[in-house]
């Protein structure tokens, strides 16, 4: 299954957006079979230039973010090159995925408002930065800055260091993600109605969309959380221990696991202590348990650990480098990483199968402008249609 046989086959999107966000949800939609046209100012997106990492002359980034897509240069400020784009909305879009700073899509008559009048049956959505009410709406913003406004950062890192962002763009990537699923869900809709829709999404919302169990927490009972390294706060034993030679997750999310975790480890006595036998007590002695699963951890490699626990029932997983990973078995049995025939850069697909086939993507990342000309063919053959203003 291509790109363009998956479950949106059909469906044609343009995606006027930079960096990862955007990028990322136009990313989604083209894997799952949507007809994808990436809009680019004259320079090219933010993420060609991303480093160190490079392959064919732009940023590796680039090419994770932005294959299977068809590609437009745009000057918005030329009058003939807006109405151009405006044309291929009006003619041909089902959906407009922007990511541009809050309010300047009205200077080009790219909001949703105006886009509507002229094709009601638009489905427009935007991912800004702080949302679209409130005092700071206007603001624009960045994955880093969501994870520390929204909290996230005070809850990552070990106890008494600095507070640390995720390693990866968990805001921008969720909020492509929820961007998708709004798209589809206003797809739907007017599937039935006839009608298109305004979909608004934004950095902070996902971050405190992730933050939910936090505040829920917070709420509850007024801690305001802490952090707990590879931990989390409300199961023990659930974070990385140290072996000989590496680190490995071990999870016992109820006592029942526990129990046999310390049978394996050798230490039954440790399930019949009264400090240990429930989460509870584990909670309120989590330094002491903790310090004797990792003494007990740290005498063997960790593949040793991994197999025997794995062996007798209990989740662990190695912390593993990216080599690591690419390597994996289970990874390459997936086969979600994978190059595409004109290309050659292995990245990630998308991580969904449809009867037991994964999408696929038809063509890699191109050059800015690479797809111009083939709308200019497209607009030759077809009278002019009505312009959004």
């Amino acid at each position: 299954m291509t790109g363009r046989s998956g479950p949106l086959h059909g469906v044609v999107v343009v995606e006027l957006g930079d960096s990862a966000s955007a990028p990322f949800a136009g990313k989604i939609l083209a894997e799952l079979g949507a007809e994808v046209w990436k809009v680019e100012r004259p320079t090219g997106d933010s993420s060609r230039g991303w480093g160190p990492s490079q392959w064919r002359g732009h940023g590796a980034p680039w090419h994770a973010l932005n294959r299977g897509k068809k590609l437009l240069r745009v000057d918005l400020k030329d009058p003939a090159q807006l109405d151009r784009l405006k044309r291929l909305v009006v003619d041909r879009a089902d959906v407009f995925l922007d990511n541009l700073r809050p309010g300047s899509s009205g200077q080009y008559g790219l909001d949703a408002d105006s886009l509507r009048v002229v094709k009601p049956e638009l489905v427009h959505c935007e991912i800004g930065a702080f949302g679209h009410a409130g005092p700071m709406n206007t603001l624009g913003g960045y994955d880093p800055l969501m994870q520390a406004y929204a909290g996230i950062m005070s809850l990552t890192g070990e106890e008494d260091s600095a507070p640390v962002r995720a390693g990866v763009s968990i805001v921008d990537f969720g909020s492509g993600m929820w961007a998708v699923i709004g798209i589809l869900a206003a797809l739907l809709k007017r599937g039935t109605d006839g009608a298109g829709a305004t979909v608004q999404g934004s950095l902070l919302e996902t971050a405190l969309a992730w933050m939910c169990v936090g505040i829920a927490n917070y709420n509850a009972d007024g801690e305001p959380g802490r952090r707990h390294g590879s931990g989390v706060a409300f199961i023990v034993p659930h974070r990385a221990y140290p072996t000989a030679d590496g680190h490995l997750i071990v999870s016992c999310a109820n006592d029942d696991l526990f129990a046999r975790l310390c049978a394996l480890l050798d230490h039954p006595e440790w399930a019949q202590d009264d400090r240990f036998a429930t989460n509870g007590g584990r909670l309120a002695n989590r330094g002491e348990i903790d310090r004797l699963i990792g003494d007990q951890l740290s005498q063997r490699s960790r593949k040793h650990w991994e197999q025997h626990l794995r062996a007798g029932g209990i989740p662990v997983a190695p912390i593993q480098t990216t080599p690591e990973v690419v390597a994996s078995e289970q990874v390459r049995a997936l086969d979600i990483v994978r190059a595409t025939s004109d290309d050659g850069l292995e990245t990630v697909g998308l991580p969904l199968s449809f009867d037991g086939v994964r999408p696929g993507v038809e063509f890699g990342a191109h050059d800015i402008g690479a797809h111009d000309a083939e709308l200019e063919a497209m607009f030759s053959a077809h009278a002019p249609s009505p312009q959004a203003t």
